[in-house]
């Protein structure tokens, strides 16, 4: 039935172009890069004048996936045809790939995009924040991440804009991980503009396996996968259940369920699917924590200052893919429904607002979205010149509720605010490729999205109202090659990405009731890059991009205080050099150096004011000039690796992260030490499927930082609590703005310590 619903959408599409079917045109061009190519199967603070940055868009595209789960016998859930990539950043990682590194959370395995690094401030059921091509991407705005078809960033959301918690993915079941950077594709939407992480999964599996790990800090977590034959098709079933404290002061107590069901019929070109997703997840967290707290010895480095933060979330999810693919046409349509729930507890500034209470906040997440995803390509010939073109339609519809409040020990005390938001869009989009030669094709595109919101305030009919927005997006590339096994790519376009529709309509502050200006709905982005894509040197593949990427101006959403913030214009210019070695069958080698220059444009006549009002207290001025370096965002990155091993006896790996250091505040009063992780794993392969391995995590025992920022805050220790809030009621010594910033200092989350897992697993 899918195939004859799919024929009469291929007719009506294609009968508005009248141009002449091509035949099967072989183009030289060179296979997508892949780490190992194995034979192919048929939210964060963000506190007042310390600076931040403005979020940026992302992009998308079917990935080729080879294998997954480990290198077990299964059936990728997408296309084995080859995409000729499309730029010289664009890479696709086989799910075997990402399964031989060392994971010590869910989300990492996204970090074989090159240049992503991927960590956590807070407790481990929260989404991670993330940093690529020199931005701080917050928890995942500008970053759009999909896995099996559905969106992960979470719009308007309670903790933050773009929110995309991944903590639901299980990295064996993943068939392939496809990367793109840059707004150069125009089936790319929101959140794109830096780039877009495009996870498929399996279809099935050749035998059944199970696996149990533990290790270090209650780390226990059991998996299994099966699949079988129902009917005309093949039904997959997976489950895993994870408990872990870490190694904090006050344990994480974290208690993960996670399911997956998938029915699939056909293949990945001609075929349908399927799935059912189910997930809950709770948690302790042990935020980040000003330094001078642990110098003082108030806590040791693992302490927490407010042991009641936490957590805890669900997501279910009902998606489909429908595929049909011939000489002269591919048709691609998925949907999905998802709902998901966050409540999160979280005390950033400590004794800073709050001298009784504290300064801890709940922010609530509710809701339900869906969406449909279609597009048909059409090839042919004009002039005997090779066309492909794809047209397509992207819809979503979020019906929302999110709150934000004040609490103390998770016990409720005040709303901040409260909102019912519907939020709906659609994006509309087509993309042609010209294959002039052999050795020469050009990229063209647009999208236009046109974006609608209602915002129904509860407790300040004032900030109601209702939003619009539309915006255009050109596309061009342009690639060169294959000459000596080399390829040229040049790239430009404009993306985007939207802000939070409560800061669309808000029009009072909900902390005082002032006057507040509200944010653009749809902000823009440009970008440009050129590169070049080699395999030269036998087994090894190496691509080098320059890019740059303007962002325009941003007045920002800022959750955690139910506020707006502006931030200028920023731009950036840097370079990608990845690497895959391959020499030998039993030998793999990477290497990747990113590295970033961000500045922001203009000048900020707010910040150098409120430098000057803190004249006097150099605790609170230090860090608060005014400055062009953007918080957050890293001039550097560097991994390498190296794997040994064949399918079956001893394995090893060894991986190093590099993650450099970053300006904190606007003047760079506070940088943040640069943090080098060596991750590795050892064990065996049975000739009968069975497998033991040994994971360690931080083998030098880096003390260094897992994520830093620099803010004001207060404690009840500190000189300036004293002076801010007298005892006995008297009145405040210091002045009114010193008060509110609080002491300005570094504020950390550490990397945990050395830790071993040991997994047994076997098929069967």
């Amino acid at each position: 039935m899918h195939r004859s619903l799919f024929s009469s959408a291929g007719i009506a599409l294609a009968s508005l172009a009248a141009v002449t079917p091509s035949a099967a045109q072989p183009t030289t061009v060179l296979s997508p890069v892949e780490v190992e190519a194995p034979p192919r199967p048929a939210a964060k603070p963000r506190v007042p004048r310390s600076g931040t940055e403005p979020n940026r868009p992302v992009a998308h595209r079917a990935a080729a996936p080879t294998a997954a789960a480990g290198g077990a016998g299964v059936t990728p859930g997408f296309s084995a045809e080859p995409t000729p990539p499309a730029s010289a950043s664009e890479k696709t990682i086989s799910g075997a790939d990402v399964n031989a590194r060392p994971l010590s959370r869910p989300a990492e395995a996204l970090e074989v995009a090159p240049g992503l690094i991927i960590t956590q401030h807070s407790g481990d059921g929260k989404a991670n924040q993330y940093f690529l091509r020199g931005v701080n991407l917050d928890h995942g705005t500008d970053l759009a991440i999909s896995i099996d078809g559905m969106p992960v960033n979470m719009r308007t959301h309670g903790h933050g804009q773009g929110y995309a918690d991944a903590n639901f993915l299980i990295p064996e079941l993943i068939s392939s991980v496809n990367v793109r950077k840059g707004p150069y594709f125009a089936d790319e939407g929101d959140f794109s503009s830096v780039g877009a992480i495009h996870v498929s999964l399996i279809d099935s599996v050749a035998r059944t396996m199970a696996s149990i790990t533990s290790g270090s800090f209650g780390y226990n977590r059991a998996f299994g996968v099966t699949s079988g034959k129902v009917g005309k098709g093949t039904l997959l079933v997976a489950a895993e259940a994870n408990i872990y404290n870490g190694p904090w002061d006050n344990p994480d107590k974290l208690q993960k369920l996670n399911s997956v069901i998938r029915y699939s019929q056909g293949t990945a070109d001609n075929g349908l699917s399927l799935t059912g997703m189910a997930y809950s997840n709770k948690w302790n967290s042990t935020d980040q924590v000003p330094l001078r707290a642990i110098t003082s010895g108030e806590i040791g480095r693992y302490g927490a200052l407010d042991p009641s933060d936490g957590g805890n979330s669900e997501r279910f999810s009902l998606s489909g893919r429908l595929r049909q693919t011939d000489m002269d046409s591919a048709t691609k349509l998925d949907f999905y429904v998802i709902k998901s729930k966050l409540n999160l507890w979280n005390n950033f500034t400590f004794f800073l607002s709050d001298p009784v209470n504290g300064d801890q906040f709940h922010q609530y997440d509710d809701r339900v979205l869906g969406g449909i995803n279609a597009s048909h390509t059409f090839k042919y010939n004009i002039a005997a010149l090779r066309n492909e073109t794809e047209v397509g339609i992207q819809s979503r519809y979020d019906d929302i509720n999110v709150s934000l409040g004040n609490t103390i020990k998770r016990q409720y005390l005040s709303t901040t605010r409260s909102d019912g938001v519907k939020e709906g869009s659609i994006g509309v989009f087509v993309q042609n490729t010209t294959f002039w030669t052999d050795w020469l094709r050009t990229n063209i595109g647009w999208r236009g999205d046109y974006y609608d919101t209602t915002v129904n305030s509860f407790f300040n009919p004032v900030n109601s109202g209702s939003a619009t927005a539309t915006i255009g997006s050109p596309k061009a590339g342009l690639v060169i090659g294959p000459f000596a096994k080399t390829e040229l790519f040049l790239n430009a376009g404009e993306g985007f990405h939207s802000n939070d529709a409560r800061g669309v309509t808000i029009k009072e502050s909900p902390s005082d009731g002032s006057p507040v200006g509200s944010s653009p709905f749809l902000v823009k982005t440009k970008g440009a890059e050129i590169g070049l894509r080699t395999k030269l040197v036998p087994g090894l593949t190496s691509s080098l991009a320059f890019f740059m990427l303007d962002s325009a101006s941003e007045i920002l959403f800022v959750g955690d205080a139910g506020d707006t913030e502006p931030s200028r214009p920023s731009h950036r210019v840097g370079f990608e050099w990845t690497n895959d070695y391959k020499p030998t069958s039993w030998l793999s080698l990477e290497a990747d150096l990113a590295m970033t220059r961000t500045r922001f444009r203009g000048s900020n006549a707010d910040q150098a004011a409120a430098y000057a009002e803190l004249d006097g207290y150099p605790a609170s001025q230090i860090g608060n000039a005014p400055g062009n370096f953007i918080p957050g965002a890293p001039n550097m990155i560097a991994s390498a690796g190296i794997r040994l091993g064949e399918t079956t006896g001893w394995f090893g790996v060894l991986r190093y992260r590099y993650f450099g250091s970053r300006p904190l505040t606007e003047d760079a009063a506070f940088i943040s030490p640069a943090t080098g992780l060596l991750n590795g794993q050892l064990g065996y392969r049975f000739d009968n499927g069975w497998r033991i391995q040994l994971d360690a995590f931080n083998i030098l025992d880096s003390k260094s930082d897992q994520i830093t920022y620099a803010y004001g805050s207060l404690l009840k220790t500190d000189s300036l609590f004293a002076a801010c809030f007298p005892a006995g009621g008297g009145a405040p010594t210091a002045p009114a703005a010193v008060c509110q910033t609080g002491i300005m200092d570094r504020v950390l989350h550490p990397v945990e310590p050395l830790a071993l897992r040991v997994t047994l697993a076997g098929r069967f």
